[in-house]
């Protein structure tokens, strides 16, 4: 299940898919000061129903039809409150859905990043049409990933392409690691 934040992000930028997104934000701050980790995911879908926004987060309300219950947002809100942080969701018919969790950084319930590096590139290679835009931010610095910017310097190759796919990986896992927070 959602054992990280990794999965919790394609989950959520599958949703954003699914809601006909042709743009998709990501943001994860760390924050050693305030023992804060926030991560918001960002779309410009279709949005959520003013009525079902405060139903969203009930794992028995769900608008897929292949299934009669939808965890993502139940769990990854459950997984923030057990830190001392919590979850917010603002949207509209036709307003895009901003999900914004948060989560106690140091705090011992709080899950692993996972693999964030493979779940962005296999985002970006499975929904080329998509614009995803990753930036992290820790006390070290930032680093921020746009497909946009990386399709220029593709100069028409696919950023599906298995060597592309493979060197971009790398390099967010690179760029990922001049910024960690030690420890």
């Amino acid at each position: 299940m959602m054992k990280d934040f990794a999965m919790h992000i394609m989950d959520i930028a599958q949703n954003s898919v699914s809601a006909g997104a042709t743009e998709i934000e990501l943001r994860i701050e760390e924050s050693v000061a305030n023992d804060r980790l926030m991560m918001i995911i960002r779309d410009n879908g279709k949005g959520i129903p003013a009525d079902m926004i405060g139903k969203v987060t009930d794992p028995f309300v769900t608008s897929r039809t292949t299934r009669k219950v939808g965890l993502g947002l139940p769990l990854l809100k459950q997984h923030a409150d057990s830190t001392g942080g919590g979850l917010t969701i603002e949207s509209g018919s036709g307003k895009g859905t901003k999900v914004t969790a948060t989560f106690g950084l140091s705090h011992f319930d709080r899950q692993p990043f996972g693999d964030i590096a493979g779940t962005v590139v296999l985002l970006a290679a499975a929904n080329p049409e998509i614009r995803f835009i990753y930036e992290h931010i820790t006390p070290m610095g930032t680093y921020r990933f746009d497909t946009a910017e990386v399709n220029k310097m593709l100069e028409g190759m696919s950023i599906s392409e298995a060597p592309v796919v493979r060197f971009l990986k790398e390099m967010i896992s690179e760029n990922l690691k001049e910024i960690k927070i030690s420890g």
